[in-house]
């Protein structure tokens, strides 16, 4: 076991992420791996697509492409790459790699991860992988692999694989391992650690913002870590950006994974230099006994319209185009109608589009028939029989399929976890013989509130920051406030009542709220405001990516100490 820290840095937060990040991380300074996270849940969905018109299809094509000219430089400084690109198809990924690695003239030892699909298994789905842990990449990184492929593992298990191979960590190292997964945590939305999608953007020079760097970390073997970049990157590093991203697609104090539960109520931030923030003090429970399995399926077809209204009448014009199209879908009518009327016209407008708003039509069916020439026929016999100045965005077309995520649960032991290694050998990866159902951690205590004292309605936006994301049908709006006295008001006003006022859409819904004073920070999870996840597009921001800063435009009585 080794005592020297590990450097961890990522190259890629998502499928389509900057192209260059793996030849920028590879020269502006010292590593020891790199993780590249290509998956999200559309990603699965797209993938599988990918994998119906082409059987060998199914991993991020991107990754090859990026590894053409840097597959050397990885290879001459000794670099390791550990990335799920691999998504339906890991082995072939590997194999890909290899092909390359051969053309290029470089020896290469490539070995990849599988076990975690388990769509056989679940009629009716595109796709279904489990979510798998760090400790097949571990196996294949102690057999000497130069490069591991995974599918569907946890993004922190990208983090969590390098750091048990490098410190010899065990499955009951739980402490350990909660601190590499809170460092992959941070690390695995790429410069959303950096500055990227930062509350306070506005606070900073925009040229430091243009390009920022991508994040790494370095980790101890104590599991706590130094989140850093590398020097004269863009961008910036601090406990804001840290804490935001810690909030991000979370959810209660338990955060759970196939590896080891971390306690999100026991991380401690530090700045520890300029562009430095330490992690430390996690500590970590035995993982739930069950595994988490992504699930997508053809929900059915979908159309839309948007029609523009401009100038007087608005609500009328809309009313009337309600009308007509209703009369129109009403001999065959589609499982589900959603009209919305944003207002995006000002009155007395210096340009047309600022005159104008509008209004959007969704249809969806199980028959495409009903969500297609039908409804763009209806719309398009308006335009001479319709308000004045009809026009829409764009012609609808015949309909087109969506897809609907969902989550099941199965043991450990229903899944065959394998590190196929780079010499052939096959070795299984035990399930956690230490497990813990999930309980809810009790209520923590509050700071006492701040004096009563004179307020003024303002945005919220100017104490608290927010991130917000996407899990399936939910959301989840993490907010923090960045001094003890806005932490003190904070906790005592954000309540679920307050939050279901600040967000209408939420008033109908389950809204769950969990404290983390040591973040300053209030997470809430709502259930099924993105209805049947993000490919089924419910609503306007379908990954609830702007939910947090909608929150934090809504004005609050804010005490005038804090402003």
């Amino acid at each position: 076991m080794t005592t020297e820290p590990l450097r961890i840095g990522n190259f890629s937060g998502f499928y389509g992420d900057r192209f260059d990040a793996l030849r920028e991380m590879l020269t502006g300074g010292d590593l020891d791996v790199l993780t590249g996270d290509y998956l999200a849940e559309l990603t699965m969905l797209i993938l599988a697509r990918d994998r119906l018109k082409d059987p060998s299809a199914g991993y991020a094509r991107t990754f090859l492409r990026q590894l053409e000219d840097t597959l050397g430089l990885a290879h001459d400084k000794g670099v390791r790459i550990v990335t799920n690109a691999g998504g339906l198809n890991p082995a072939g990924l590997a194999d890909a790699v290899r092909e390359l690695a051969v053309r290029l003239g470089i020896p290469l030892r490539v070995a990849h991860v599988e076990g975690d699909d388990l769509t056989a298994r679940h009629p009716g789905s595109l796709a279904a992988h489990a979510y798998l842990g760090g400790f097949g990449i571990a196996e294949c990184l102690r057999a000497g692999a130069d490069v591991v492929v995974t599918g569907r593992v946890t993004d922190a298990a990208l983090v969590t694989g390098p750091a048990a191979a490098h410190f010899g960590w065990k499955p009951t190292d739980h402490d350990r391992l909660a601190g590499a997964v809170v460092a992959g945590h941070v690390l695995e939305c790429g410069a959303q650690a950096t500055g990227g999608n930062y509350a306070f953007f506005a606070e900073h020079d925009p040229r430091d913002l243009r390009r920022p760097g991508f994040p790494l970390a370095e980790i101890h073997p104590d599991g706590s870590c130094v989140v850093t970049k590398h020097p004269g990157t863009g961008g910036f590093v601090d406990v804001g950006t840290v804490t935001a991203q810690l909030l991000y697609e979370t959810g209660g104090a338990r955060y759970a994974g196939p590896d080891v539960t971390a306690r999100l109520d026991t991380v401690t931030l530090t700045q520890d230099g300029p562009d430095r923030v330490r992690i430390e003090g996690v500590l970590g429970e035995a993982p739930p006994p069950t595994l988490k399995v992504g699930r997508n399926r053809l929900g059915g077809f979908r159309n839309e319209v948007v029609f523009v209204l401009t100038g007087l009448d608005i609500e009328a014009k809309a009313a009337l185009v309600r009308e007509q199209m209703g009369d129109a879908l009403a001999t065959s009518p589609p499982a589900e109608v959603r009209w919305d009327l944003a207002r995006t016209d000002r009155p007395d407008a210096d340009t047309e589009e600022t005159a104008s708003a509008l209004l959007r039509l969704v249809v969806r069916d199980p028959d495409q028939q009903k969500v297609g020439r039908v409804l763009s026929g209806a719309a398009i016999e308006l335009a001479l029989g319709g308000y004045p100045g009809f026009h829409v965005v764009a012609p609808p077309g015949k309909g087109s399929p969506y897809g609907v995520f969902e989550d099941v649960y199965v043991p450990h032991g229903d899944v065959d976890h394998v590190a196929a290694l780079h010499d052939g050998r096959r070795i299984t990866v035990d399930p956690p013989q230490d497990t813990a159902v999930l309980d809810a951690v009790p209520s923590p205590a509050l700071p006492e509130p701040l004096p009563p004292g004179p307020t003024t309605r303002a945005p919220l936006g100017r104490v608290a920051g927010a991130r917000s994301g996407d899990k399936g049908g939910n959301a989840n709006v993490g907010v923090w406030a960045r001094t003890d006295d806005a932490w003190r008001w904070l906790a005592h006003e954000l309540t679920v009542e307050r939050f279901r006022e600040l967000v209408p859409e939420a008033r109908e819904l389950p809204v769950t709220r969990h404290a983390l004073p040591n973040l300053r920070a209030l997470n809430f999870v709502v259930e099924g405001i993105l209805g049947e996840g993000v490919a089924a597009q419910a609503r306007f921001d379908p990954q609830a990516k702007a939910l947090g800063e909608w929150l934090r435009s809504r004005h609050a009585d804010i005490p005038e100490v804090l402003l």
